[in-house]
């Protein structure tokens, strides 16, 4: 991914120039095309955190999922392939990021993809699961507030997959998630890359 210094796939408004592209991608069962651009999280090939998220994943059958900073849409694209009959939330701050994922959406022909700023999510619509390759760059607190922010909005019996680097402080966010009342466990693990599967405790 290739931004300009002062840029970050977190900022609202990417400074640095759009340059749209499109790519094939192989995972799972799956062959998607996906949009990408300067500026968007995913501008390309998989990123090894998002292909071990998307190789884990275990989505229940309908209901309404969530895809937590979408970035270019490779994971609510992936989501709404396995399950058609499901209704797929694609969130992100980053206003070209989600014109990406509405381009993610269109390549693929899908209609059952909601793409959305944080605002425009209505206040009452809960997720049976949601799925993320969070932020982490974004710093502790700002993450923090974030998760517990949609955490909460699990149905009962709903869960979280987060897909975070050893490196990346995967250990802490596990401590911490057990602190706020989540039940926390290691659901996979490939090239450094953590899956923690959060329920509530």
């Amino acid at each position: 991914m290739t931004m300009s210094t002062s840029d970050h796939y977190f900022t609202s408004q990417p400074s640095s120039a759009s340059t749209p592209s499109t790519h094939e991608v192989k995972v799972r069962s799956l062959k998607m095309l996906l949009a990408g651009d300067r500026g968007v999280f995913n501008q390309g090939e998989l990123d090894w955190g998002t292909r071990v998220l998307i190789e884990n994943a275990d989505i229940p059958t309908g209901g309404t999922l969530l895809d937590l900073g979408c970035g270019g849409g490779a994971i609510a694209v992936a989501l709404a392939m396995l399950r058609p009959d499901a209704v797929v939330w694609a969130v992100d701050v980053n206003e070209r990021a989600l014109d990406t994922t509405r381009a993610s959406v269109a390549l693929n022909k899908l209609s059952n993809v909601r793409v959305a700023l944080p605002s425009e999510v209505p206040g009452d619509v809960r997720f049976d699961a949601m799925w993320s390759n969070p932020p982490i760059r974004v710093g502790k607190e700002a993450l923090h507030q974030l998760l517990n922010e949609w955490l909460p909005r699990l149905v009962p019996g709903g869960a979280a997959d987060l897909v975070v680097h050893k490196n990346l402080g995967s250990d802490s966010l596990a401590k911490w998630l057990v602190g706020e009342g989540y039940t926390v466990e290691r659901h996979a693990s490939k090239q450094g890359y953590r899956v923690l599967h959060v329920t509530r405790a």
